[in-house]
């Protein structure tokens, strides 16, 4: 089967029936478009045509022109040729599979950086509560610490998700529907926002579904809901590096430090995996530690 065209049908795989979001298909068509060109420079077309020597000298190639830090995305390469290739074997259009030997480089573990409790405190506080925008904005932040939620999440909640009183429906990766509960500050604060703010806003619009909206009405866009974290960050005049994914890695630490199982964050984080988040234990054992070596008279 000529290379291109198994591509595309891969693609329409992933986005038709396994329901990828639309960031995770865009990193599987670069990645493939990066495999596509390298192979037609080799002059090699066909999916037949590909051996295990092949892929080894891809990857070689282009972890040669990668820098340490870029493992993940050597990872995640290696990852999009891979699911290619078991794809055409599913469906019979080649039989042997030229990614089995290939194995995926080893990648720093980068532990995530959370918030302490008073810097997340005064993170969701920085917002005025006296303006309009303030208070979506300190209802945004509240719900993300609140739930874990991811911002594509959060930005994605529609006002009926929250028809459930103290619980919340999120959309994860995959269109993987969960229930997390929802505390009674974010609770309060989503409140107010429906009620003094949400509709004023909704009247600039084009009566959109959508829990948050911008100033103008139209539904609040990823990238906006990042500059209200920076913005946040900046007024609570925190120095720590804060990403939208900041108060989802404190909601997991935090939770964890409290005595929660790591089975009950997994859910709540809507992980496929546990081991996905046993990550955060790590944070928590780095914490006990540190709070040994200054607390304990013989820690020394």
């Amino acid at each position: 089967m000529r290379l291109d065209r198994a591509i595309d049908a891969y693609l329409r795989h992933i986005t038709i029936e396994r329901g990828l979001s639309d960031h995770t298909i865009g990193a599987y068509r670069r990645d493939l478009a990066v495999y596509l060109d390298w192979l037609t420079d080799a002059g090699i077309d066909d999916t037949t045509a590909v051996t295990g020597a092949i892929i080894g000298r891809f990857i070689a190639d282009r972890s040669g022109m990668m820098p340490v830090p870029a493992a993940t995305s050597l990872a995640r390469l290696q990852s999009s040729v891979r699911g290619l290739h078991r794809y055409l074997i599913r469906e019979g259009i080649e039989v042997e599979d030229p990614t089995g030997r290939l194995r995926p480089p080893k990648t720093p573990q980068r532990l995530p950086k959370a918030l302490t409790i008073d810097q997340v405190e005064r993170l969701l506080a920085a917002p005025s509560a006296e303006e309009p925008i303030g208070m979506r904005d300190r209802a945004l932040l509240e719900l993300l610490y609140a739930t874990g939620a991811r911002v594509s999440e959060a930005v994605g909640l529609d006002v009926d998700d929250l028809a459930h009183g103290d619980v919340l429906r999120l959309r994860g990766k995959g269109s993987k529907e969960r229930i997390v509960p929802i505390g009674s500050f974010a609770r309060d604060a989503v409140d107010a926002y429906l009620t003094r703010v949400r509709p004023a806003l909704a009247a600039k619009g084009n009566a959109s579904a959508r829990l948050f909206l911008g100033a103008r009405g139209a539904p609040l866009s990823r990238q906006s809901a990042w500059l209200v974290i920076r913005s946040a960050a900046e007024r609570a005049q925190i120095t720590a590096e804060v990403s939208p994914h900041t108060l989802r890695h404190s909601f997991a630490t935090h939770l964890l430090q409290g005595g929660a199982d790591v089975r009950v964050v997994q859910e709540l984080l809507g992980h496929a995996s546990v081991a996905t988040t046993q990550i955060y234990t790590h944070v928590s054992v780095d914490t006990l530690r540190d709070i040994y070596a200054t607390s304990h008279p013989r820690a020394r």
